[in-house]
């Protein structure tokens, strides 16, 4: 058995466990945790020039021939089991779009993530990261994926993930920066979010989708909860395997499922839950708009979606990053009930 209490640090893993909520439990406690890959596929590329590669300054040059057979499009992925397990199944966590499965550890500013709150809460948590991010790596492109990655610059998130108030409103200075009022992202903290954004493809949905299903084959029935770009692949792989995926938690999802598969979500409860800011900005609106209409349409099904808009519920100020806002752990807390009124939480 593996015990973890607060004065031990494990910040590679996104154990750090820092500022504790008062209603996060004090310590951790595992029976077990490792990692493995899912998905992929084999790739031969054949016709590519022999190359004279040195691979430490001043040494012996050695020849590098890229014909061959590669391994690609295969995802990472990490465990926690906790020593006392209360989640009655175990829960997955998706991030979104050039990011990885560091979304859920420490936050920015080094306080506690998500990971740690659901392990800490009794979940057996299976955190990833996906096709072509982190620890899965990626492959030669235009070879192999066929379009070239998409990175952002420093200023990006700031302004597109309702953060900033508007184009121009970052800064270097953290006083300098101009948030929208009220926002609950930890500014001191934002230039160290910065670092853990990787490249991103945007031809790789299949791959990722197929690795995904993957997991849920081997380690499901389970929860599974997406942010953002993985909205969508929740949806789908939910639809693939309704009968594996008991439960949808989905943080502000950038898209929908198959419209035309709906009735596989009849019997699988979702819970949507959207941020403040939604109003002011140009993309969100409709985002939101069309999470609700395929959401009406699992209800007319004959499904039960759940939506928390956090401001009506007297939590304000959250950004598209709420896992990484000043009140993260509330928002945990509010999954972890709707969780708990669902059946899937045992009592202590």
């Amino acid at each position: 058995m593996l015990k973890f209490k607060l004065a031990t640090v494990f910040a590679g893993l996104g154990l750090l466990v820092g500022c504790a909520s008062q209603t996060s439990p004090p310590s951790m406690s595992l029976q077990d945790m490792g990692s493995f890959h899912v998905g992929g596929r084999e790739v031969t590329l054949t016709g590519k020039p022999i190359k004279e590669v040195y691979f430490t300054a001043g040494g012996v040059p050695a020849k590098v021939d890229p014909n061959g057979v590669y391994q690609v499009e295969q995802m990472y992925v990490q465990y926690f089991i906790p020593s006392h397990q209360r989640g009655t199944l175990p829960l997955l966590m998706w991030h979104g779009g050039g990011l990885s499965g560091v979304t859920y550890e420490s936050t920015p500013d080094g306080r506690e993530g998500w990971l740690n709150y659901f392990i800490k809460q009794g979940w057996s948590v299976y955190n990833s990261d996906a096709v072509e991010r982190g620890r899965s790596g990626w492959a030669m492109y235009p070879e192999i994926t066929k379009t070239d990655p998409v990175f952002l610059t420093k200023e990006n998130p700031f302004e597109r993930f309702r953060i900033g108030n508007g184009p121009g409103s970052y800064n270097k200075d953290p006083s300098k920066m101009k948030p929208l009022a009220g926002n609950q992202f930890p500014l001191a903290g934002y230039d160290n979010f910065t670092k853990q954004v990787v490249p991103r493809w945007t031809s790789s949905d299949e791959p990722t989708i197929a690795a995904y299903i993957e997991l849920v084959d081997k380690v499901c029935p389970c929860v599974v909860l997406v942010h953002s770009q993985s909205g969508p692949f929740g949806y789908k792989v939910a639809q693939a395997r309704p009968d594996k995926v008991k439960a949808l938690v989905l943080v502000e999802p950038a898209g929908i499922g198959d419209m035309n598969q709906v009735a596989a979500f009849k019997n699988i409860p979702t819970l949507s839950v959207y941020g403040d800011f939604i109003e002011s900005d140009s993309r969100w609106p409709t985002i939101r708009q069309n999470n609700l209409k395929f959401q009406e349409a699992i209800k007319q099904a004959g499904g039960r979606p759940d939506l928390i808009n956090l401001p009506d519920i007297g939590i304000k100020g959250n950004s598209h990053m709420m896992m990484m806002d000043k009140n993260n752990l509330e928002i945990a807390g509010v999954i972890q009930k709707w969780l708990t009124e669902k059946g899937f939480v045992q009592a202590r």
